[in-house]
């Protein structure tokens, strides 16, 4: 029987730190995000048939989960006096609306409309502070996601990390890219808290615990959520979980929850039959559920927030591999290589993009992977 040997993450630890030092916002990112805000809203409030609507951020803004190149996501919501629900065809006519009030003030470059996505969305980059913006009308269950997110987000400073390494990783290998067959960056916060959820002991609650909810069967037939109410749910939640876990708190150190990340799913191939469901904090069998059976999907990570939705269905059968290779390399270095995690180049080279990298002084590329064998010590899967 082979002997375990407790991996050296010293280099790790150090690598995620400057990482981090590059890729976490300052104040000034901050306030470039705000006053992009605040341009959006002069536009709004300039354009006629835009009268009465206002500007709400929502996404990794609010609930701090954004880096410094991170899209900003603003809802324009719209003067509802009734609160009846919006159609579809009226949140794309609104977006028109936008992009011809942002084009007449001459303020955005790179425009996108892209009204036939599942949710309308305008993309532009504002001239003056550089931040990308995606535009959406009245996405209540974008903001209330946000929000829960954001009280999850205050549980343990190592979540927000983690996520920011986790998608800077995914950026690196070429998996964070939904519109050419990869993972979302809601679907890879998924993942992240998932793993937070199963550690041992566990770091973070299943999210029945902090919401027990549907969103769109809670603001059915509605066009107005009372946030207020959210916000007090799951901050009583919250310090529920905090009382019930003293004294339990995971010491992992952040170099160690990331390696065993990409071992918990380094077979993330062999989830064909199972739902990756944050909402129970476990791995659940599609069968079990009716709902889940509808479509065929190559990853099922579901949307705690819109049960039965599933968050990477966007994630194509041939850019699949792609993510199994990455997640099977990666646990492969951290788990069954020992010079890999001395190896301070390498490292910085699968952990970030180029750009990070070489501001840190390796020689990172982002590449593509081939599969590889993966020590069985620990498996989740």
């Amino acid at each position: 029987m082979s002997i375990w040997r407790v991996p050296n993450y010293d280099v790790l630890e150090k690598c995620t730190e400057d990482i981090l030092s590059l890729i976490k916002p300052v104040e000034g990112d901050r306030n470039k995000r705000i006053y992009a805000i605040q341009e959006l809203a002069d536009t709004i409030y300039s354009a006629g048939a835009l009268r009465g609507a206002s500007v709400k951020p929502f996404g990794s803004f609010v609930s701090q989960l954004y880096a410094k190149s991170g899209d900003l996501d603003v809802s324009v919501e719209l003067f509802n006096a009734l609160n009846l629900p919006i159609s579809k065809r009226k949140k794309q006519d609104t977006l028109r609306e936008v992009r011809r009030a942002l084009q007449k003030r001459g303020i955005a470059r790179h425009m996108e409309f892209i009204p036939n996505a599942r949710v309308p969305v305008l993309q532009y980059v504002s001239n003056q502070y550089g931040i990308s913006c995606d535009i959406s009308i009245s996405n209540y269950p974008g903001r209330i996601k946000s929000k829960i997110f954001y009280w999850i987000n205050t549980l343990d400073d190592r979540f927000g990390d983690m996520v920011l390494l986790v998608k800077e990783w995914a950026k690196a290998q070429n998996i964070n890219d939904p519109k050419n067959g990869t993972l979302n960056s809601y679907s890879l916060c998924l993942l992240v808290l998932f793993h937070f959820q199963t550690c041992e002991p566990a770091i973070l609650p299943p999210l029945k615990e902090i919401y027990e909810g549907n969103i769109m069967e809670d603001i059915s037939g509605r066009a107005y959520y009372n946030e207020k109410h959210l916000d007090e749910v799951c901050s009583i939640n919250i310090e529920r979980f905090r009382r019930q876990n003293m004294g339990q708190r995971n010491q992992s150190s952040l170099s160690h929850l990331l390696a065993s990340f990409f071992h918990k799913f380094f077979r993330i191939d062999a989830l064909s039959d199972k739902v990756i469901s944050t909402y129970t904090g476990r791995l659940e069998r599609i069968q079990d559920n009716p709902r889940w059976m509808d479509k065929s999907y190559s990853l099922f990570v579901e949307d705690p927030f819109e049960k039965p939705d599933n968050a990477a269905r966007a994630v194509g059968s041939f850019e699949f591999q792609d993510i199994v290779n990455a997640f099977s390399n990666a646990s492969n270095k951290f788990v069954s290589d020992a010079h890999a995690l001395t190896d301070r180049n390498g490292l910085l080279s699968l952990l970030c993009t180029p750009d990070v990298g070489s501001k840190l002084g390796g020689r990172a590329s982002a590449s593509r992977y081939t599969n590889t064998l993966v020590s069985p010590h620990d498996r989740f899967l």
